[in-house]
């Protein structure tokens, strides 16, 4: 296995990585402000408020976007399985 294959296939994980987490990351970021800013306006300092809402949102978002999640890790997974032979030879 060159060292180009090795660059490269951890280039393709780590971009794997960064589209599995982007939605979540990001509702999580978004969901997080909004009740940042409830907080802030109505003078609530509750810190557990926020974490049913992320949840909440976080469920939603992984039933809307885990299909697309799946068939990007298997397709990852089947193509290293494929090229395997080529890694050692």
């Amino acid at each position: 296995m060159e060292a180009a294959q090795v660059v490269e296939l951890g280039r393709d994980a780590l971009w794997l990585a960064v589209l599995l987490g982007a939605p979540l990351l990001g509702v999580a970021l978004i969901v997080g402000v909004l009740i940042g800013v409830i907080q802030a306006a109505t003078s609530v300092n509750e810190m557990t408020l926020s974490f049913i809402p992320k949840l909440a949102a976080l469920a939603l978002v992984l039933a809307l976007v885990g299909n697309w999640q799946l068939e990007l890790l298997v397709d990852f997974t089947r193509g290293l399985f494929e090229q395997l032979p080529s890694y050692f030879s």
